[in-house]
């Protein structure tokens, strides 16, 4: 598996070795040791699929008191993934990086993202439809869960919503609802650990 470094600390974009033949393909899409060996640390508990058609924009979502880190894979179609960094004592706090995660094909490579706790997540779909299926390392937990306006002004994202032809996307009533950066309840600062 090859990790590639992303704007954002400990971001990662991951693509595992596909095996190729007349018959077909075949990949190790995770292994536990080998994620370890890599420097990432993960008990994932949970897995979700979405089914999205195009211009939905799901997120900016984040768990406060249960915080979820995500592998995230698209099976079907093309979405464009977000990750903002909620870590206050990160150098990177407030900033956010996108990436095009498309689905396997003989033209691209197989690629996964790992965003760690502390972050919020979304993606809007590019394509007439996508699939999108990713692990969590902790259940979904509704109290604490959280959103920020995929508009926000001070985040500034550069959706790339010129693919939508001119229609605005597409969000749920509850991420309507979301909070401005500025205002939202952010994780607390992560205490430090004594050695």
């Amino acid at each position: 598996m090859q990790v590639l470094e992303t704007p954002l600390r400990d971001v990662k974009l991951l693509q595992p070795q596909r095996f190729e033949d007349s018959r077909g393909w075949f990949a190790e899409v995770f292994n536990q040791s080998t994620f370890a060996a890599a420097g990432l640390s993960a008990n994932f508990v949970q897995d979700n699929q979405s089914f999205s058609v195009k211009g939905v924009l799901r997120g900016l979502h984040y768990q406060l008191g249960r915080p979820q880190a995500k592998l995230v894979r698209v099976l079907s179609g093309h979405i464009w993934d977000v990750a903002v960094d909620l870590r206050r004592e990160s150098p990177d706090f407030g900033r956010w990086a996108g990436f095009h995660l498309k689905a396997q094909s003989s033209a691209d490579q197989l690629q996964l993202l790992w965003i760690p706790e502390g972050f919020a997540h979304g993606f809007v779909v590019l394509s007439d439809t996508a699939e999108v299926f990713y692990k969590t390392t902790n259940l979904y937990h509704r109290a604490g869960e959280r959103s920020i306006l995929w508009n926000d002004p001070v985040l500034a994202i550069d959706w790339p919503i010129e693919a939508l032809n001119g229609v605005p996307p597409s969000v749920s009533p509850k991420d309507a609802l979301g909070k401005h950066f500025l205002e939202a309840e952010l994780p607390p600062v992560e205490a430090p650990h004594l050695v």
